[in-house]
């Protein structure tokens, strides 16, 4: 079967989880025999960066472009709201890569297309596969077609003006994306959300989780130091609720490890602490065999956002690899972190409770760690195989209507 998967950022080019796993998943069904051809864009380097180019070709063929709009979507931190509001709009209304997009689906002809976020890319692209009548799925990752920044924040109502914005421009990403033939959510929360605020009512929608990593994590190193050892690994930013955990961590009196890996604005902020205090270890921004190395050294993940997650990357990697997960139970989360099985849920934004629950683990750490096959069998159900499995089956079903 040929396959073309259109996505804003497709590493090398990468954000965060949803690329992660959209390249794990386009790699198996490389290696199953499908002829597989990847969209995406790249940042402006002068006029030629307009036109789509095949960048790499070892496994699937991978074509990239600039959508013709003020900034790469990688780049939207740089710039004041007014200017991201405008990006916004072009982004939704824009013919430029709808017709690049086309351009390369009349050349590719491919039997399917799967769409991921579009946010980047074009939204209209999906009014080109209804035109060339190439049917598609879509997986949605965030909130980001109904909130355009794609967070959700917890106990943060919108301003009169995102109020106002809103809904208007919901109609209209309902009208850019058309009909899907399918919707995928990785978790029952995004599905219901989007299910809830009008969107895709005449397409079916199945809940698929998110395949985790397909590797073979090996022994878990033992703790004899007594020092607890926490992870911390994503993006440096606001809204992954790292300052409420660098509250918690100075309430905290018992000996830890806070192991901090990722890349952001709050990055020099993380560089100057690991300098004055010893407990914080601050690693960058690492690859997905470093933060493997990590899960095998540390005693437990914590992601304490305080944005509606989805069904968050990091949380997979530590479960497959036997690490329990201290997470703010927010959004898909839950779906996933079994409170005092697999790990704890704790409420968002609330530094002194995530203190507690943090002073709790570190009294049950020896009881987790003797559980490691448990955790790791709390997500034996997502494995990638199985994705791909459920993936081919919804494809034929749509081939065959």
């Amino acid at each position: 079967m040929k396959i073309a998967v259109i996505t804003n950022l497709y590493p090398p080019i990468s954000r965060g989880g949803a690329e992660k796993v959209v390249q794990r998943v386009v790699g198996e069904l490389v290696r199953r025999g499908h002829d597989m051809v990847v969209i995406s864009t790249m940042s402006m380097d002068g006029r030629a960066t307009f036109t789509p180019e095949i960048k790499e070709t070892i496994a699937e063929t991978v074509y990239r472009f600039f959508p013709f709009n003020i900034y790469h979507t990688l780049r939207d931190h740089l710039y004041p709201y007014p200017v991201r509001l405008l990006w916004h709009l072009i982004d939704l209304f824009s013919w430029f890569p709808k017709n690049r997009v086309a351009a390369i689906l009349e050349l590719e002809k491919p039997d399917i297309v799967l769409t991921h976020n579009l946010k980047g890319i074009g939204l209209r692209i999906p009014q080109v596969l209804n035109e060339l009548g190439l049917p598609y799925i879509h997986t949605v990752h965030d909130v980001q077609l109904s909130v355009p920044s794609g967070l959700l924040m917890y106990g943060k109502k919108m301003n009169l003006f995102e109020r106002i914005l809103r809904r208007p421009y919901e109609i209209a990403v309902r009208w850019a994306l058309s009909k899907p033939d399918l919707v995928i959510s990785p978790s029952k929360f995004l599905a219901d959300f989007y299910l809830a605020r009008g969107f895709f009512k005449n397409s079916s929608v199945k809940v698929v989780p998110n395949p985790v990593p397909d590797f073979n994590p090996g022994p878990r190193s033992e703790n004899f130091s007594g020092t607890l050892r926490l992870l911390f690994a994503g993006q440096l930013e606001r809204h992954k609720g790292i300052l409420d955990l660098l509250e918690a961590i100075n309430l905290l009196e018992i000996p830890l490890e806070l192991h901090v890996a990722g890349g952001g604005s709050f990055a020099p902020l993380f560089e100057k602490m690991a300098e004055q205090d010893r407990r914080i270890i601050y690693h960058g921004f690492v690859s997905s065999n470093n933060v493997e190395r990590l899960l095998g050294i540390v005693d437990a993940t914590v992601m304490p956002s305080i944005c509606y997650e989805n069904s968050p990357t990091i949380i997979y990697e530590s479960l497959r690899s036997g690490v329990p997960v201290i997470a703010s139970d927010i959004g898909g989360v839950g779906e996933l972190v079994r409170h005092g099985k697999n790990g704890y849920l704790v409420e968002p934004a609330n530094a002194q409770a995530l203190a507690q629950i943090i002073r709790k683990f570190a009294t049950e750490v020896k009881d987790f760690h003797s559980r490691g096959e448990a955790i790791k069998a709390s997500v034996a159900d997502f494995s990638l195989r199985f994705y791909v499995d459920r993936l081919e089956s919804l494809m034929k079903d749509v081939l065959m209507k």
